[in-house]
């Protein structure tokens, strides 16, 4: 099996090429000469992507986004935010046969996943927590989600333990 980093790298990869080529085959009445070079683009950056070449691929897409905004293509994909991005292609992961992880890792993870949102939400809601508690609440979901996306469920685990003492030491969660 390939490591997890790979697996994510490629469907970043992959859900990109999916939303350009669908928004490409859409009618939307923008401007036929940008949506022709955007198309180019997209066929260099698969092109580059099945040669091998995933940092020239992931340019191509990078200067789609761009050359779309310069435009002003209403109707273009718009550049996710980081966390969007990351999260959009763990849902790819999942979506994508044979290029997914082993399903009780799968499930693994996604349970972890599930604990941190809810515990880290607690957390970041709750009345009276001062700013270093705050930083210490981002800094361990950082973590956690790190392990997260390199499919490492012990150090997710262990980083969402230390988040739930962290609420236990708050009254935010239940002992």
């Amino acid at each position: 099996m390939r490591d997890a980093y790979g697996v994510l790298s490629d469907a970043e990869l992959r859900k990109a090429f999916d939303v350009w080529g669908c928004y490409l085959d859409a009618r939307t009445g923008e401007d036929e000469e940008v949506r022709g070079r955007l198309r180019s683009m997209l066929e260099s950056a698969r092109t580059a992507a099945d040669e091998g070449d995933a940092a020239v691929a992931r340019a191509r897409v990078s200067e789609m986004y761009d050359e779309a905004r310069r435009a002003a293509l209403p109707w273009a994909p718009p550049l996710p935010r980081p966390w969007e991005a990351d999260d959009q292609t763990r849902d790819y992961v999942k979506d994508t046969p044979g290029h997914t992880l082993p399903p009780a890792l799968r499930d693994r993870l996604d349970l972890i996943a599930l604990h941190l949102r809810v515990t880290g939400r607690r957390l970041r809601s709750a009345p009276g927590i001062d700013a270093a508690t705050r930083q210490d609440v981002f800094y361990l979901m950082g973590r956690a989600t790190l392990a997260l996306d390199l499919a490492h469920p012990a150090a997710a685990q262990r980083e969402l333990d230390r988040l739930t003492a962290l609420a236990r030491r708050c009254g935010v969660e239940r002992t």
